[in-house]
């Protein structure tokens, strides 16, 4: 055994990366690897990954670089990127790569239709959300459609976190929180899935078991112990998706408690009483028994920044924040709109387009990136606008993941937002949220712990606050002047490479 005693390993599969960490059972950092990977656009719209050569080879390659040294793995437990769709067939393989969750948008037509079909109030109190890129049911009908081939062999669907756990462990399960974003599959007033939607949007898929995140499901077989260093018979969580296990981890536990998440995406979670009948939120289960939580996301955060390295030749992040920590507030006079993969809360618009406006010859590479961070915050504020409206002012905002320890990045947001932000000690992502729920599994940690330890506390700047009141209310302007711009330069795009038919069901 470890000089550590018994360890958990959480592992979660992110939309540019995959992290790992080893804990002990009181939060202690064991070790930590990660592997970062791309997604995949094959068409304006699609986004996806390759889920063997992506999720399952990188989980596999984790766990044997972490677990090498020795020591007992008490629990392992795995979340994701979701709500996603990876269709399988009758032996559990992948029959094309998965479709991600909502900054993939090709499912536009299935959404208007079933909205349509069964009525969006029905759908809205029946399933807790509208139907959005975010929903699974849309996907699958698109795949239906328009890949009769692919539907025709499809017998199961996983997520990232289901996929790993059937690979790991044989069992075809899925946690119930991600099971509540498989609109308008699932009934959260009755806490199951609505069989008669499922059975009339994908004929003949056999449904996952459901089980709450932390429950053991299953055991690591011997194949997989093989793949992945673990040895045979080490239990196995359900997982969940990757926001909620890193909101489990930083202590968003009870109600006003919400979480910012800074990633590929920004991502908006809080913790509710119950239900609330609210379009532009996602309602959902939460990833215990009896709660209720409201969430939201940005199509793109650090992915606006990430595109922007990548087109100036790799420069190295720390020398981008350093030129944009030069730059004043406002950019000189740019702003972007960050809808670079469409939006998801609040205006849930596939179709929309980013924009930078004002430039000038005298812009340069660290004024773009100051007002692409700045767009990102002004895409929160809009969204905290939205969750204002539904749930009430006044909340306690935990920051966390990866892009909030960067701390212009997050200063920037609280001078745009004026809203202070409480940043962990710990912000390496969900894995560390993983780790809580394997321990709490194996019972080796009580339920309502949490390994969450306050850092430090960002405050909003008041020099700034008139200029960004100004320069926010010019990024709605913007938003609404450009929207038929946006929209037909989506048509345009999408019509040069669309394919040609599909079939209707």
């Amino acid at each position: 055994m470890s000089e550590h005693g018994p360890c958990l390993l959480g592992i979660d599969v992110g939309s540019s990366s995959t992290k790992a960490v080893l804990t002990t059972p009181s939060g202690e950092i064991v070790r930590t690897a990660s592997r970062s990977h791309t997604l995949s656009q094959p068409r304006p719209g699609w986004v996806e990954h390759d889920a063997d050569a992506v999720w399952w080879t990188e989980i596999a390659e984790l766990a044997r670089e972490l677990t090498a040294p020795g020591g007992e793995v008490a629990t392992v437990c795995v979340s994701g990127i979701g709500p996603c769709l990876l269709a399988l067939d009758a032996h559990d393989r992948p029959l094309r790569p998965a479709i991600l969750y909502g900054i993939d948008t090709r499912s536009e037509r299935e959404i208007a239709e079933l909205t349509g079909t069964y009525g969006a109030d029905a759908i809205l109190a029946r399933s807790g959300s509208a139907l959005t890129s975010q929903a699974v049911g849309p996907k699958l009908l698109w795949l239906r459609r328009n890949e009769p081939d692919v539907w025709q062999r499809t017998r199961r669907f996983a997520m990232a976190s289901s996929y790993a756990v059937l690979r790991l462990s044989g069992a075809y399960v899925l946690d119930r929180h991600s099971a509540s974003q498989c609109d308008p599959l699932y009934d959260i007033v009755a806490g199951d899935w609505a069989a008669d939607w499922a059975d009339d949007i994908a004929p003949g898929l056999e449904l996952p078991s459901l089980a709450w995140p932390a429950e053991i499901v299953g055991a690591v077989t011997i194949e997989a112990a093989e793949a992945t260093g673990l040895r045979a018979g080490t239990p196995v969580c359900a997982g969940t998706i990757d926001a909620w296990a890193e909101a489990h981890s930083a202590g968003v536990r009870t109600g006003r408690d919400f979480m910012l998440m800074y990633g590929t995406t920004m991502f908006m979670l809080q913790v509710g009483t119950e239900p609330l009948a609210e379009p532009r939120l996602w309602t959902t289960v939460g990833i215990s028994p009896g709660t209720i939580t409201y969430a939201g996301g940005l199509a793109t955060s650090g992915a606006l920044t990430g595109w922007l390295r990548e087109i100036a030749g790799g420069v190295p992040y720390d020398e981008l924040l350093d030129g944009a920590g030069r730059v004043p507030a406002g950019s000189d006079g740019l702003v972007a709109l960050p809808y670079f993969a469409g939006e998801r809360t609040p205006i849930h618009d596939p179709a929309a387009r980013g924009v930078i406006a004002g430039l000038t010859l005298r812009h340069g590479r660290d004024h773009v990136y100051r007002a692409l961070l700045e767009a990102s915050a002004y895409g929160i504020r809009h969204a905290l606008e939205a969750f204002d409206e539904a749930v009430g002012p006044g909340r306690r905002i935990v920051a966390v993941g990866g892009g909030a320890s960067r701390e212009l990045w997050t200063q920037i947001v609280s001078d745009v937002t004026g809203e202070a932000q409480e940043v962990p000690r710990v912000t390496i992502g969900a894995a560390y949220g993983d780790a809580l729920l394997a321990a709490q599994a194996a019972g080796l940690a009580d339920a309502n712990a949490t390994w969450a330890t306050h850092e430090r506390t960002v405050e909003p700047d008041a020099s700034v606050a008139a200029r960004y009141d100004e320069l926010y209310e010019i990024y709605g302007e913007l938003r609404e002047s450009t929207r038929n711009v946006q929209h037909r330069l989506a048509r345009l795009a999408a019509g040069a490479l669309e394919p040609v038919g599909g079939r209707q069901v």
